[in-house]
């Protein structure tokens, strides 16, 4: 999508030729149109699928998916969890997700009331890199018994293998934009 790959050119920031920062309107601080038109451009790449949840992974995934679920006639949204709280019970799925830039592994749960036994399921990341959080949420759809009808993520680091480990389930996948490498701190698209 050309609206973002200029974003990214824009107000993008590369640290190290290894990670990219958004933060300022995509993650952290929300551009809420650009968020609107990239959701919207994933509904078309998706054509006429039928979803009825959108699942994603707290926290930055969140305002992605938001979109998607308006884009997708207000379709209930549905993030997993990172930790647990008091009012935490225990039907839940869980799987465990390595995240790159964090270099951390978390437990993430989804409740066994949320995520239903075939369910047409839209799964949506702010990010994909190496598709860990991808793949764990991948894996709570199949506990569930959930149909995966598609993976969309607003930034692919395309080389990072993601793309090519959710494709080969056979789970079409969406990007807004794909980076190929960073050359001198700066995205090459």
């Amino acid at each position: 999508m050309k609206l973002l790959e200029e974003r990214i050119l824009k107000d993008g920031r590369i640290i190290n030729n290894e990670i990219i920062k958004v933060d300022n309107f995509l993650n952290h601080q929300i551009d809420t149109s650009l968020v609107m038109k990239i959701c919207e451009d994933m509904k078309t790449f998706f054509g006429d699928i039928k979803v009825d949840k959108i699942l994603t992974i707290e926290t930055s995934g969140i305002a992605i998916a938001f979109g998607a679920s308006l884009a997708y006639g207000n379709v209930p949204l549905l993030f997993a969890k990172k930790s647990k709280s008091m009012i935490t019970d225990n039907n839940v799925y869980q799987t465990e997700i390595k995240s790159f830039t964090r270099n951390i592994v978390s437990t993430v749960t989804v409740s066994k009331n949320y995520l239903n036994k075939n369910e047409n399921v839209l799964i949506v990341d702010d990010f994909l890199a190496e598709g860990n959080a991808a793949l764990g949420l991948i894996d709570l759809c199949n506990q569930a018994g959930a149909n995966i009808v598609g993976f969309a993520t607003a930034v692919e680091k395309g080389f990072q293998g993601g793309r090519k480990r959710i494709e080969e389930l056979g789970i079409k996948t969406y990007s807004g934009a794909i980076i190929k490498g960073f050359v001198d701190n700066k995205p090459v698209f």
